[in-house]
């Protein structure tokens, strides 16, 4: 318990550190203004709770804005820490990673990772009602870090990091199209070999 309340703290912590606001003690402020928000699950829960709280930081989120926020990924794992015996409690390990990937113009990719929370409960086998009931709010509790932990990523970015990673992707485009058209034109004015001809004796 103790060890939890600490990891509690150290988080909390963590978030002020990053100018993230907790949920009823104000909101964050993002320098970009304006997203699109999709998802490979777009009526996932994820979607709807950050959508929420990014239209409550000011950022105005609709189909179409420069930048998209592609949720393209979220599973969540479980796995035995410990077996129980006659009696006893035993460890799950509870585990929720989120990818995510930051597009610009033409869904041109800009950054991209994977956000993961874990968590530990503790499944009683005599009392599967309450401990299944207990897991179902936990995933709900680290549901709502993934959005925060999200929140913490997009407040380090600003409108100038965007153009910068944006002038290197199209560079990068502009170079492996470049490359492509001189591949092609190299194979064009090669000259082709005749097929040879073998003498029929």
């Amino acid at each position: 318990m103790i060890k939890r309340n600490l990891l509690v703290m150290g988080l909390a912590v963590l978030l002020s550190a990053c100018g993230f606001q907790l949920r009823g003690t104000g909101t964050t402020e993002l320098a970009v203004k304006e997203l699109d928000l999709s998802a490979r699950d777009a009526y996932s829960e994820t979607v709807t709770q950050l959508r929420q709280v990014l239209e409550n930081s000011g950022v105005h989120v609709y189909n179409g804005a420069t930048y998209k926020l592609y949720l393209a990924n979220e599973r969540e794992t479980q796995r035995n820490l410990s077996y129980a015996s006659a009696g006893r409690a035993s460890d799950i390990e509870l585990s929720s990673v989120l990818s995510f990937e930051l597009q610009g113009r033409d869904k041109v990719p800009l950054m991209g990772d994977d956000l993961q929370v874990q968590k530990v409960v503790s499944h009683d086998g005599n009392n599967l009602v309450g401990s299944d009931s207990e897991i179902i709010q936990v995933r709900k509790e680290m549901r709502r870090e993934l959005v925060q932990r999200m929140m913490v990523r997009l407040s380090m970015i600003t409108p100038q990091q965007l153009e910068v990673l944006q002038q290197k992707a199209d560079d990068k485009a502009k170079a492996d199209a470049d490359a492509l058209k001189a591949a092609q034109e190299y194979e064009d004015n090669t000259p082709k070999q005749s097929p040879v001809e073998v003498p029929v004796e």
